[in-house]
């Protein structure tokens, strides 16, 4: 890595997943050797809580890891109604960086009525447990917007962000971050492109969503949070902005909004 040292945030990230399985250990060192010595790591199923929670216990090569705890949209046929009550009291007893990851998927298309409900009941927990959202909005950032508004008030990020820029303010005015990664590295993002120029900086996250979505330079390839140097750069170049003020203020605002750092 060129130029003056950083330190990064991957405010997403997927760690835990048998993508991993043969040289974790490893993709940490590379992390940190890349600056990247801070990451959220997002459940997906009741079932992989222990797994996240044992992973994120353990520090390795001076990475610090996040735990988030929820149910995600797309994994609806593997979620039981009792797995809401389940992930309450593993949220009271976890101490967590966050709920998720949660929200809500119409491009699947599973089960819509029930993604409602479980996101509804999420965004409950984290008011209730003061608590930030991990939300997943693919195909479905208006009504995340129009259930935040009638379920909130809660803060939180909606991860690998695909709106639009009025869409985006909205988030913003309801104390919603938005994470973007590998997508804004692709030259024809235009629509990110615009996005990531001129959207408030106090509202951007960088994330990796480790081991999918990698950016421009690795496709077809797994993801990892060393990576995240390329996000950092891109949007960098897109805002005209040093590096190091981008890496320092989205750090700063992920370490905020996880509770890791004073407000």
């Amino acid at each position: 890595m060129n130029g003056t040292a950083i330190t990064l945030f991957d405010s997403h990230t997927h760690l835990d997943d048998a993508a991993f399985d043969g040289d974790r250990s490893a993709m940490l060192q590379r992390a940190a050797a890349a600056g990247v010595v801070d990451m959220l790591v997002a459940a997906t199923a009741a079932r992989h809580w222990p797994r996240l929670r044992d992973l994120c216990a353990a520090c390795e090569h001076g990475v610090r890891l996040h735990a988030a705890y929820g149910l995600h949209p797309m994994f609806m046929a593997e979620h039981r109604d009792e797995d809401l009550a389940s992930l309450e009291r593993w949220l009271r007893d976890a101490s967590p960086a966050a709920v998720g990851e949660c929200g809500l998927d119409f491009q699947v298309g599973i089960e819509p009525e029930r993604q409602r409900r479980f996101f509804g009941h999420q965004i409950g927990l984290a008011r209730e447990l003061d608590l930030p959202l991990v939300i997943h909005a693919r195909k479905a950032v208006e009504e995340v917007i129009l259930t935040l508004r009638r379920e909130g008030p809660v803060r939180g990020v909606v991860h690998s962000y695909g709106g639009s820029i009025e869409q985006a303010r909205q988030l913003w005015d309801l104390g919603i971050h938005l994470g973007l990664g590998g997508p804004v590295t692709h030259d024809r993002a235009r629509k990110l492109h615009r996005l990531a120029a001129t959207m408030p900086l106090q509202q951007l996250l960088l994330e990796t969503d480790a081991p999918d979505q990698p950016g421009a330079a690795h496709r077809q390839q797994r993801n990892e949070p060393a990576y995240l140097v390329e996000v950092l750069d891109s949007i960098a170049a897109l805002r005209e902005m040093p590096r190091e003020a981008i890496a320092q203020a989205t750090r700063d605002n992920a370490l905020r909004l996880f509770g890791t750092a004073p407000a």
